[in-house]
C-alpha cells in the first residue's frame, strides 16, 4: 500500500488574495473548488492551471493504482511577500498536511522557478518521485509578446525586475553622452553587470531583503540603520565621484595602469567608511533583537584586513608603475607591508576570542551576545 501526496506550491499566496481562501486546502473537492474560485477572480491566473495540473495527476493515480494505494491531493500557499516568511508558512501547512495524511511519497505540481524553490523544504519533511512543471500553451506571434511583454510591466513583481536594470543602463550611456569624459561611465557598464550577477550569485539579495525585514521590525534600531547606511550610500558615491575625479584630472604622461592605480587609491578609504557603516548597521540590528553574534566583528575584522593589504599593494604597484626597482629587503617590507600584517594578528585574535566566548556560553547556558 502506497500513500501519494499530490502538491502544489502558490507561494505568492495569489489564492488567498485574490480567491480568499487559507492554506492548506486539502482534499480534491476542496482543491477543484479552490481552482474554480481562482480562475474565475483572475482567468490569467498561471497558479490556477497548477492547481488543475495537480488534480490531473491525483485522478491518474487514482485510476492507474492498486485498489489499497490511498492518494491525496492539497494546495499549500505562502505569503505576498515572497521570502522567508513565505517559506516558514508553507512548511508549517505541509507538516499539518503530513501529519493528517501520513504521506509515503510526494508529487510536485509548479507553474515555474518560483515555486520550485521550496523543493528543498518539502524534500526535507517527505520524498518526492516527480516534479511537473505547467506550462500553458500560448500563441508565439509578435501580438501575443507583446501582450505577455505588458503584462508582465503592470505585475508590481516583475516591474521592478525589468524596468529598474534597463532605465540604470539608459542613464548611464546619457550620462556618458552628456558629461564630458563622459566615456568612463559607458566603460563601467560591464563593470555593473559583473557586481549585479555577482551579487545575485552570491545571493545577497536575500541578504538584503532579511536586513531590511529587520530595519522594518526594530523601530530604534531601524532608525539608527537607516542613518547608517545613508553614510554607507554618500561614501560610496563620494568613492565614485572621487575615483572620476581623479581619472579625469590625471596627468597626460601617466599610463592607463597608473592612473587606475591612483583612481582605485582616492577611492579606498570611502568604500572602507561605507563597509564600515554597513557592519555597524548589522551590529545595531542585531543587537537590538538580540540575535548579535561575533560572525559580525570577525567580518569587520576581515575587512581591515583587506583594506590593509590594498592599501599595501596599491603603494607597491605605484612604485613599480613609476619606475621603481622594489627591492626585497626585510625594511622595506616591513613598511609597506607591516600594517598589513597587523591586521592579519588582529583578525587571528578576534577569530580566536569569538570562538572562545561562544564556547564558554555554550558551556556555561548563558548567552552574551556574542
Amino acid at each position: 500500500m502506497t500513500r501519494t501526496l499530490v502538491l502544489t506550491i502558490d507561494r505568492d499566496n495569489d489564492l488567498g488574495i485574490k480567491a480568499g481562501l487559507r492554506g492548506p486546502v486539502i482534499g480534491r473537492k476542496s482543491t477543484l473548488s479552490a481552482a474554480l474560485r481562482l480562475g474565475l477572480a483572475d482567468p490569467e491566473e498561471s497558479d490556477t492551471n497548477a492547481i488543475l495540473g495537480a488534480l490531473h495527476h491525483h485522478d491518474r493515480i487514482l485510476d492507474s493504482g492498486e485498489p489499497n494505494d490511498a492518494v491525496e491531493v492539497a494546495i499549500l500557499t505562502g505569503d505576498e511577500r515572497v521570502g522567508a516568511r513565505s517559506d516558514r508558512a508553507i512548511a508549517k501547512q505541509l507538516e499539518e498536511v503530513i501529519s493528517e495524511f501520513q504521506p509515503d511519497c510526494a508529487i510536485l505540481v509548479t507553474d515555474g522557478a518560483e515555486d520550485e524553490a521550496v523543493m528543498p523544504i518539502i524534500q526535507s519533511r517527505v520524498r518526492i518521485d516527480y516534479v511537473e512543471k505547467i506550462i500553458v500553451r500560448q500563441s508565439k506571434g509578435i501580438e501575443g509578446t507583446f501582450y505577455y511583454i505588458m503584462k508582465a510591466i503592470e505585475d508590481p513583481k516583475w516591474r521592478a525586475r525589468l524596468l529598474v536594470p534597463l532605465s540604470v543602463f539608459m542613464m548611464i550611456i546619457g550620462l556618458g553622452m552628456i558629461l564630458p569624459g563622459g566615456g568612463v561611465l559607458i566603460g563601467a557598464m560591464p563593470l555593473i553587470v559583473g557586481i549585479w550577477l555577482l551579487a545575485k550569485g552570491l545571493g545577497a539579495e536575500n541578504q538584503f531583503e532579511r536586513l531590511m525585514l529587520d530595519m522594518r521590525d526594530s523601530a530604534m534600531g531601524g532608525i539608527v540603520s537607516s542613518l547608517l547606511w545613508a553614510f554607507a550610500s554618500f561614501s560610496s558615491l563620494l568613492a565614485i565621484l572621487e575615483s572620476y575625479r581623479t581619472i579625469v584630472q590625471a596627468d597626460s604622461g601617466l599610463s592607463t595602469v597608473q592612473i587606475a592605480i591612483e583612481a582605485m587609491d582616492s577611492g579606498l578609504q570611502w568604500i572602507i567608511l561605507a563597509s564600515l557603516a554597513v557592519a555597524m548597521s548589522m551590529v545595531v540590528l542585531r543587537w537590538r533583537r538580540g540575535t548579535l553574534t561575533g560572525r559580525v566583528f570577525q567580518i569587520m575584522a576581515g575587512g581591515a584586513v583587506i583594506y590593509a593589504f590594498a592599501e599595501a599593494g596599491l603603494d607597491v604597484a605605484r612604485q613599480i608603475t613609476g619606475g621603481v626597482t622594489y627591492e626585497l629587503d626585510p625594511g622595506v617590507i616591513y613598511n609597506d607591508w607591516g600594517l598589513a600584517v597587523v591586521a592579519i594578528v588582529v583578525y587571528w585574535m578576534v577569530r580566536t576570542g569569538v570562538k572562545s566566548w561562544s564556547t564558554r556560553q555554550e558551556t556555561q547556558g548563558r548567552f552574551w551576545g556574542v
